[in-house]
């Protein structure tokens, strides 16, 4: 089936305010509600409760960094998630970044890769029902075994963004989650992750025919963004190394403001959806017509009716 996601919670508005729009986000064509984990909600506590209030959604986290939560933590939390919601959950995982993992849970950042894999390998077998007892590359784990193992198989996804990754994620789990790429990279992503596996896409939409406003909010994530190690080299694959050179230079040199400047207007129209509703929406099926297939849409704030523009940025059939 085709799918549809949307990110919640929604900039700004309480956890428990969304259940009316939840409610009707199958309705309107959604299929997909996925959740993120920065400084704000957790990546659990939104999703056990929508579950409650759909009863045909597929929620997700994208994503979980394997390093906050302790291996057998993460299985009983993926667990739990997939008993309340009846089996509609997939497991999104990935390495996150420095400063969520060591700057702001003091956890060292080692051996992303690694990590991710083994998260990967041992979530699998204590998901399955299996008592693991396990040294991997980058932890160990002694006797562990699920006391209420998920009644069905729960798919997990791992984040990712460069060919080591996706090909980790085409060979070993159930597909790939990325974002903060165009429309036009999802061929190359693919062609790494290979067929048969499923990628998704969070796609950042801000909807308003302001474009200088919808390009400032762009040049000041972007900046953000993109100059996370892993976010630089995912983009210097994709062929913006140079273009976004300049960015680099500013932000090394503490330029905050040159560095978000220095980006064109051409890669932030091409990494941020913006424009009318019916545009954005227009843009966010060009993902899937690339070969995304579950668009992920993540809504930035434009001052107006967020629940509205949910509504109005459901698939049209």
């Amino acid at each position: 089936m085709a799918r549809w996601g949307i990110t919640l919670p929604l900039i700004g508005v309480p956890v428990l305010d969304h259940r009316a729009l939840v409610s009707e986000l199958g309705d309107l064509g959604y299929t997909d509600v996925w959740s993120a984990e920065t400084t704000g909600t957790d990546a659990f506590t939104p999703l056990a409760l929508a579950a409650q209030w759909s009863s045909s959604l597929r929620f997700g986290p994208a994503i979980a960094p394997v390093y906050t939560r302790g291996p057998a933590t993460l299985a009983m939390t993926a667990a739990t998630l997939a008993e309340v919601t009846g089996g509609r959950f997939v497991l999104g995982i990935g390495s996150s970044s420095p400063a969520i993992v060591q700057r702001w849970n003091a956890i060292p950042f080692e051996e992303p890769f690694k990590r991710t894999r083994d998260t990967l390998r041992f979530l699998k077998a204590a998901l399955a029902g299996e008592k693991v007892t396990a040294s991997y590359d980058t932890f160990a784990v002694s006797g562990f075994k699920l006391e209420r193992p998920p009644a069905e198989k729960v798919p997990i996804m791992l984040a990712a963004l460069r060919p080591n990754m996706l090909r980790l994620a085409g060979r070993e789990a159930d597909g790939a989650i990325t974002n903060w790429l165009a429309a036009t990279d999802v061929p190359q992503v693919r062609a790494e992750l290979g067929e048969g596996s499923e990628l998704a896409a969070r796609i950042f939409v801000c909807p308003t025919e302001d474009a200088d406003a919808a390009r400032a909010l762009g040049r000041m994530l972007i900046s953000t963004y993109l100059t996370v190690p892993a976010y630089a080299a995912f983009h210097g694959w994709l062929g913006r190394g140079d273009v976004l050179r300049p960015m680099h230079e500013a932000w090394a040199a503490g330029d905050r403001k040159g560095a978000s400047k220095s980006i064109p207007d051409s890669v932030v129209d091409a990494l941020v959806v913006h424009g009318s509703l019916d545009r954005c929406r227009e843009r966010v099926a060009e993902y899937q017509a690339a070969g995304v297939d579950t668009p992920i849409i993540a809504l930035l704030p434009t001052g107006g009716d967020q629940v509205e523009q949910v509504r109005a940025l459901a698939p049209r059939g």
